[in-house]
């Protein structure tokens, strides 16, 4: 068996070892990252998979996620919540990484929202706002479709102008608007991590126009691309980056900004999936 075809294989195999394990043909897929684990209280009737029972995939390592997909209905529309993701520095390859997103799309989800926790470079900025990602930059160097097409999964070249679906962005100004809550816009960028970036990597960045920074997303967002899955992507500022203030980044801090705006995050995430 090939290379592609043994990774063809162990989607359908994880698709499988869900579908025979739920009773709903989930609409919506969301990825919730740190900030973002609220939703799973909002979650009617809901059922758990740890990662690690599924084939092909093993628990999260990172502190504040869960790691389980969660099914249910919000807002009366049937879901599947992914309470944490796989990140690049925990050792894993893009493949990895990205599985649980094809994994998804094989479950016959018709819109992705990708959330996560980033580092604000944009000074006009304030930690606790929520960003619409409204493009990316890649700055791991890596990307999850190097190597054999599998045309199964998607066209070997595609298009990247609209990775974030304009349609669910509009959808999402909407209902900010409506609750009065402020969403900021902009590009986000993605380094390898798991060390914050350095002040210097940090001025690079805003001068390249990225607004926000962080560990995630990206991979996920090309693979949904890839596999002409909708896809949303929502930033939690939970910090300053390196070297906007004068003081040192920490997780605890993520995590401290994370708690204090999950309630209002909360909110807007139901009115948004209601409205989707």
């Amino acid at each position: 068996m090939t290379d592609v075809n043994r990774y063809y294989e162990s989607i359908l195999a994880a698709a499988d070892f869900i579908q025979d394990r739920i009773d709903i043909k989930p609409q919506i897929a969301l990825v919730l990252g740190s900030g973002w684990d609220l939703l799973t209280e909002q979650i009617e009737n809901p059922s758990k998979i740890p990662y690690q029972l599924v084939p092909g995939m093993r628990a999260s390592g990172v502190v504040g996620h869960a790691g389980e997909f969660v099914f249910g209905s919000i807002a009366g529309k049937p879901v599947m919540v992914m309470s944490g993701r796989y990140h690049l520095y925990e050792g894993l390859t893009l493949q990895q990484v990205t599985l649980p997103i094809r994994v998804i799309k094989q479950l016959g989800v018709e819109q992705l929202i990708l959330t996560n926790a980033a580092g604000a470079i944009n000074t006009g900025y304030q930690p606790g706002d929520m960003m619409l990602i409204t493009d990316h930059i890649n700055f791991t160097c890596q990307n999850p479709l190097i190597g054999e097409n599998d045309a199964r999964l998607g066209d070997r070249f595609f298009d990247m102008c609209h990775v974030y679906d304009p349609r669910m962005m509009d959808c999402a100004r909407d209902v900010a608007k409506q609750q009065g809550f402020t969403l900021q816009e902009g590009v986000y960028a993605q380094m390898t991590g798991p060390c914050y970036e350095t002040p210097a990597e940090i001025r690079m960045l805003r001068t390249m126009g990225a607004d926000a920074i962080g560990m995630s997303t990206v991979p996920e967002a090309t693979v949904a691309r890839h596999a002409n899955l909708p896809t949303l992507g929502l930033s939690c500022m939970t910090n300053m980056a390196a070297g906007v203030l004068d003081q040192p980044l920490s997780h605890t801090e993520v995590l401290d900004t994370a708690n204090r705006v999950r309630e209002s995050y909360g909110k807007f995430m139901l009115d948004l999936v209601s409205k989707l």
